[in-house]
């Protein structure tokens, strides 16, 4: 199929760039004592809210092509959804449909896994315990234990990181009281079923973007080798944790190993042994893939790595191949937004830093690694520190900021789109003060930028991918509830056009105008007619 944009019939664009920004994982709430976002000293947004081209947008459900209206959004499909600019079926609905349809139980690599438990070996289940439905969901490992049941499979080990980030933070009691009471029925028939390690996922096994190696190594080490602080269960390791930080909350958990009263790992991974990571978000399953999965290994000292056969739910990185073996395959979005802007030679850049740089480059580009066209794209990678965010919570934006000026001001540049990860990262931490620096320190580059491209005769456009910061804790009374997760409010949208003259105006008459509309809004912006299976823009002309 040719990629061709057609020119708008009315609209030509302006002289200078257009500029996407995401301000990660900031949201719109009415104001409230949580509210970051509200209670931060932000003048350039407020100033944006109020502007006649200012909307709200959806990020979470079915406008995003997730399974339900209440699955909050994320930023992996956030950015998906900016770059395709239509609905494609997402993370858990595609693992739902899977297993629905039986497909899932009747791919090669999950019979394979089968007959390895078998024929002598262990069958061991690794990823986040929760049904934050962001990275993982519980009921898909339910669905798997069931089916092992069933295939007969006798010995099963499950290495269970804690989650608290996209579920409240101190839940982890809740999920494991499920898994036991499954586990326990499975005994009772006869069977060896039982939680072998685990840990926060802050702490152990899902880093992303190569940013902390040593948090592989710690995951790799716990539910590989058996090396963690050993426990006698699951249990009376988060309730240990607990009364030793009452403070504390899953995601920062340290790892634990799960051992036998002679004090004996009761779950290492050994020769022979099969291995599902059940994760279906790549970002923070990637690293750990490559250390479960890869013969030549040099990223940290793995000791003597067992023979392995290990596989995922779903693919990682189509272009890479991460992992090799995948149970359901990954939607490959074709006809992205960046494509056609290649295919029209438009000169284009993305930058952010570390956190949330494969968000808009390989989420953007439709779950694609590298370069569309290198002649005419332009990455640029911040490199993240590795403290923690509420520790810095300006992170890299400043230097996001002087990386997006540089570009802007190159010749024959016309479209970037970059990402502040502040609000996100910052906001997860749950710590409310810093959360606030954050969101000041976006508004403050924010302001820069607008000021930049209004001086090249672009447009701006500013919004968001979820929300995060408008909801760090919550009060009821006198209780504080802290709020770590990602949250089902709606974004902003703002158009920022020094040279409008009210050739367009905001539409009214899209029943839930989300991310998927953006990509539209974008061509039309830029002087395009968008591609006619793209979901409607959000401005219509006069």
């Amino acid at each position: 199929m040719t990629l061709k944009l057609k020119p708008h019939a009315t609209f030509k664009g302006r002289k200078g760039p257009l500029l996407l920004i995401v301000m990660d994982g900031v949201g719109l709430k009415e104001d409230h004592p949580g509210n970051a976002v509200t209670r931060a000293n932000t003048p350039v947004l407020d100033q944006l809210l109020k502007s006649e081209l200012s909307m709200s947008l959806t990020t979470h459900g079915t406008a995003v092509g997730l399974a339900s209206d209440g699955d909050m959004g994320n930023s992996e499909v956030g950015h998906n959804a900016l770059g395709a600019g239509r609905i494609i079926a997402q993370g858990s609905s595609l693992i739902d449909k899977a297993i629905s349809s039986g497909a899932i139980f009747a791919s090669e690599h999950w019979k394979a896994s089968i007959q390895r438990a078998l024929t002598g070996g262990t069958l061991h289940f690794l990823g986040l315990l929760s049904d934050g439905n962001v990275h993982a969901n519980i009921g898909h490992l339910y669905a798997f234990l069931q089916e092992a049941y069933d295939a007969g499979v006798k010995r099963v080990r499950l290495h269970v990181l804690l989650d608290g980030r996209d579920v409240a933070p101190r839940s982890a009691l809740t999920y494991l009281g499920q898994l036991e009471a499954k586990l326990a029925y499975y005994n009772a028939q006869g069977r060896d079923y039982c939680i072998a390690s685990g840990g926060g996922r802050q702490v152990i096994t899902m880093d992303r973007y190569d940013a902390n190696p040593a948090m592989v190594k710690q995951g790799y080490d716990c539910h590989v080798h058996g090396i963690g602080e050993k426990t006698g269960s699951a249990r009376a390791a988060v309730n240990a944790y607990y009364s030793q930080f009452p403070e504390g909350t899953d995601q920062d958990m340290p790892a634990f190993v799960v051992s036998d009263e002679q004090g004996q790992a009761v779950g290492p991974m050994r020769d022979g042994d099969a291995v599902i990571l059940y994760n279906y978000r790549g970002d923070r399953a990637m690293e750990i893939s490559r250390a479960l999965e890869l013969e030549h290994f040099d990223e940290f000292d793995r000791g003597t790595p067992p023979e392995l056969y290990f596989c995922s739910i779903i693919e990682y990185d189509g272009d890479l191949h991460i992992p090799k073996r995948y149970l359901v395959s990954p939607p490959l979005i074709e006809r992205t937004m960046v494509e056609y802007m290649c295919a029209e030679e438009i000169r284009t850049f993305a930058i952010s830093e570390t956190q949330k740089f494969g968000h808009v480059t390989y989420f953007w580009n439709g779950n694609r690694s590298g370069y569309i066209c290198e002649a005419l794209e332009r990455y640029d990678e911040i490199k993240s520190d590795i403290v923690p965010f509420n520790q810095k919570p300006e992170m890299k934006a400043r230097e996001i900021c002087d990386a997006t000026i540089a570009r802007l001001r190159e010749p024959g540049m016309r479209f970037g789109r970059i990402n502040f990860a502040n609000g996100d990262m910052v906001g997860h931490t749950g710590d409310f003060e810093a959360t606030k620096k954050a969101m000041q320190v976006v508004d403050a580059c924010v302001g820069e930028l607008i000021e930049e491209v209004e001086n090249l005769d672009g447009i701006v456009l500013v919004t968001a991918d979820h929300g995060n910061a408008e909801e760090v804790f919550l009060q009821n009374g006198e209780l504080k509830v802290m709020k770590t997760s990602h949250t089902l409010n709606p974004v902003p949208f703002t158009i920022v056009d020094p040279g409008y003259q009210n050739e367009y105006h905001i539409r009214e008459d899209i029943p839930c105008p989300g991310l998927v509309n953006v990509a539209a809004t974008v061509f039309n912006l830029m002087g395009f007619e968008a591609p006619l299976d793209y979901e409607a823009s959000l401005i219509r002309f006069v």
